[in-house]
């Protein structure tokens, strides 16, 4: 019993080896993968910075060891080392065609590296594409081939890396979060510019996502914490703008939305006009025009 075991083992030896090594690789690949797992979302709730490299390497690794895992399996099959040899002769040739296709494959790799390691931009990253398509949203993931990007509308939209690394882009979070709007507002020549100016100064330092940049030098200097200037003598309008500061991106648009709505409001009660443009309508020779035009007495 025990020679026909072992007669058996010797028989299908490689055959188990194979086996045994591809059940390894995808053990091992699916272990690695559960403790990445793990580690991106405790980072996440951290709200680590290098959250874009475990990422990354999470990637990268997976597909390193399903690869090594099966380049050694197949490298134990004795009749494709025949193949192998003869296609040897030819290798000059095939290198040159998998290098053509595999360019823009590699070209993205080594894009999606270069991002990991200068880091322009960083999952959960507000980014927007100034070239091209008008492309806006927040960085979800980073793999080897390609920057996933969740827009507003919470649809997906897939950047190949060599793509996104070659973009002029504005990242809302690089270094500081904090965001700047301008609000806008026109009155009519004949309102107040002091109480106009006086109103959005207050609307804005109430709202609750206003945020002070002012260092502890700037007060003690009496620097304002908001300004209001006027920014242009427009056709129909005296163009007022205010710089308000929220935290971040969110914050911003939520705080411009309020605040020219409470404006709105504010500058009714006070009676400031905010203008919309008017055309007056002239003739040059209204005597001749009139001539013209024929008489429905005759």
């Amino acid at each position: 019993m025990e020679e026909q075991l072992i007669s058996l083992l010797e028989k299908y030896e490689v055959l188990i080896k194979i086996v045994f090594i591809i059940v390894a690789t995808i053990v091992l690949a699916s272990v690695v993968k559960k403790i990445f797992k793990k580690v991106i979302a405790k980072s996440a709730e951290n709200a680590d910075t290098n959250l874009t490299t475990l990422k990354f390497i999470d990637h990268s690794i997976s597909i390193i060891i399903i690869v090594i895992g099966f380049s050694i399996a197949i490298s134990m099959i004795e009749f494709l080392k025949p193949v192998a040899a003869s296609i040897l002769a030819g290798a000059g040739i095939l290198a040159i065609a998998v290098g053509f296709a595999a360019q823009q494959t590699l070209g993205n790799i080594i894009s999606g590296l270069f991002i990991v390691i200068s880091k322009p931009f960083q999952i959960n990253d507000r980014i927007s594409m100034t070239e091209g398509l008008d492309l806006r949203g927040i960085v979800e993931d980073i793999t080897l081939r390609h920057t996933v990007i969740r827009n507003f509308e919470n649809q997906r939209i897939i950047i190949p890396n060599s793509i996104i690394s070659n973009q002029v882009l504005i990242n809302s979070n690089f270094n500081d979060s904090r965001i700047c709007r301008f609000i806008d507002v026109g009155i009519s020549y004949e309102s107040d510019i002091d109480l106009a100016r006086k109103i959005m100064i207050e609307e804005i330092t109430n709202h609750p996502l206003n945020i002070d940049i002012r260092t502890e030098e700037d007060i003690k200097e009496g620097m304002p914490r908001l300004s209001v200037r006027v920014l242009q003598l427009g056709e129909s309008s005296v163009n007022l703008r205010a710089w308000a500061w929220a935290k971040d991106a969110p914050d911003a648009f939520v705080m411009q939305c309020d605040v020219l709505e409470s404006i709105k409001k504010h500058f009714d009660k006070a009676g400031i006009i905010i203008p919309f443009p008017q055309r007056t309508i002239s003739y040059l020779h209204p005597k001749a025009d009139s001539e013209d035009e024929p008489n429905p007495s005759k």
